[in-house]
């Protein structure tokens, strides 16, 4: 496992075939990266993510909780020029290595902060459109990003309409009472949808409902996302709308 000082981990990179993977452990990979391709999306979960274009397609200021190797942040920032991004990530060793996995410097529509999430969302006021919430580390979830109040105060922090969006392990110990928290702070609206690959179970929480059905969405991302952004989605996106589950009444 990967060297703890203090009570971050030292992430570590191996490169393999025109791929460089950030790992915590050896069993933990938190992201992967083509070199000839920076802005892809390879991991399944996180073109899934992804799929908070179908309830916000034209996000004005998006959240992420947890940098990893740059991943969605990368894909956001060359796909969705109109949308400002702030990604906070608590640990130092995962900021390290950005240059490595080529995620962009910071300027007036991106920036990368150094902080605890959970303080981040008690700061904040309504007004952002989307939050994207990865926040696993080497020890695991962080029991600070998964409490009820956490969950309450992105509700809070969200602009009406606007969508948080959870990574979740269906593995977990407390995996059901950490969407049940989530259900509560949401009051029900929230789509669940499985990642068959690693077992991860993509939630996304919304508050209020959906101003359109999902069907119309998606054809309004075909339409408008760059033919590379969509190329790598649409699979995805057109999984989410036939078997992503509400837990709720009147979603889309």
């Amino acid at each position: 496992m990967g060297a703890l000082r203090g009570r971050h981990f030292r992430p570590f990179v191996e490169h393999s075939d025109g791929t460089q993977t950030l790992y915590f452990s050896v069993y933990d990979v938190q992201s992967q990266m083509r070199t000839d391709r920076p802005d892809d999306l390879m991991l399944p979960y996180t073109r899934l993510m992804m799929g908070f274009l179908l309830f916000v397609p034209s996000p004005r200021h998006i959240a992420m909780v947890g940098l990893g190797g740059g991943s969605m942040a990368k894909f956001c920032h060359r796909h969705l020029p109109e949308a400002r991004i702030t990604v906070v990530e608590i640990n130092p060793y995962v900021i390290a290595l950005r240059d490595d996995f080529q995620v962009p410097r910071d300027n007036h529509r991106f920036q990368v902060r150094l902080q605890d999430a959970a303080v981040y969302v008690r700061s904040h006021a309504a007004g952002h459109d989307v939050l994207l919430v990865d926040g696993f580390t080497g020890a695991g979830l962080p029991a600070n990003l998964c409490s009820a109040a956490f969950y309450h105060r992105c509700f809070q922090m969200l602009a009406p309409g606007g969508t948080m969006v959870v990574n979740l392990h269906s593995h977990h110990d407390e995996f059901v009472l950490h969407l049940l928290r989530l259900r509560d702070a949401f009051h029900g609206q929230v789509m669940t949808v499985m990642d068959d690959v690693f077992g991860n179970v993509i939630a996304f929480a919304i508050k209020g409902f959906a101003a359109r059905p999902l069907l119309a969405n998606l054809r309004t991302c075909a339409e408008t996302l760059p033919p590379d952004a969509w190329r790598q989605l649409k699979a995805s996106f057109s999984s989410l709308r036939r078997s992503g589950s509400w837990s709720g009444q009147g979603g889309p």
